[in-house]
């Protein structure tokens, strides 16, 4: 199974869909809260190509975007070819 991360912060509903699609689909991944900043906030913001919204998600360190990024791979049926490879 490919490395899946995700940048998170508390309360966040978006975080929240994104991780239960993910282990909806039985897909473990790493989660880094920033919530309160911090040296994950600031490897966030530098992996993510400009995007500081939560979440962010990586697999296998190809920047994914957000909630509705993976959404949209979903509907698309191009999310499960990533989570295999």
């Amino acid at each position: 199974m490919p490395r899946v991360e995700i940048y998170t912060k508390m309360m966040c509903s978006f975080c929240t869909r994104a991780k239960r699609l993910l282990s909806d689909k039985g897909v473990e991944f790493e989660e880094y809260d920033i919530s309160l900043g911090g040296p994950k906030r600031q490897e966030m913001l530098d992996r993510a190509n400009g995007g500081y919204t939560v979440p962010q998600i990586f697999i296998e360190g190809k920047h994914i975007g957000g909630s509705d990024d993976l959404m949209m791979l979903e509907r698309a049926g191009r999310l499960d070819p990533l989570l295999k490879a």
